[in-house]
């Protein structure tokens, strides 16, 4: 446990983590209805990296979770079976940036079969990128 939360708490895991906690408060909003979950699709547009089709917020959760599940795990697994030296700390810091690739990677198939859970539009009812997008366009006009 305690190499797990080096690990966790380390650099540069540590910029994952930090990712990860922020993610993790996202939902804790959305959970007490503070927020909706198409908050930054207005900001935000997905497809040119492949993971469109779904919410950003959930597309980019998705590969946060996933790059630090893999940056961790891969990190664990080089501590086990290697010994320390300078050829282990700057593979240790290749470890989050190959985890960050393979979770985009990943993220782009998930949500491919997630993209018929969701509406091309969110209901107006909510706060929904439709909202937001006419409200820039008025911005703008005047």
């Amino acid at each position: 446990m305690r190499t797990f939360l080096a690990i966790a708490t380390g650099l540069p895991t540590i910029l994952l983590t930090a990712a990860l906690v922020v993610v993790l408060c996202f939902w804790g909003l959305v959970a007490a209805r503070l927020t909706s979950t198409y908050s930054f699709d207005a900001d935000l547009d997905l497809r040119a990296w492949g993971m469109g089709g779904v919410p950003v917020t959930i597309a980019l959760s998705l590969l946060t979770a996933l790059a630090w599940s893999l940056s961790v795990g891969g990190t664990l697994v080089l501590v086990a079976f290697t010994s320390p030296g300078l050829a282990t700390g700057l593979l240790r810091m290749f470890v989050p940036v190959l985890a960050l690739l393979a979770a985009w990677r990943m993220s782009r198939l998930f949500v491919r079969p997630l993209h018929r859970l969701f509406p091309d539009e969110p209901e107006l009812s909510g706060l929904g990128r439709t909202e937001g997008r006419d409200r820039v366009h008025m911005d703008h006009a005047a």
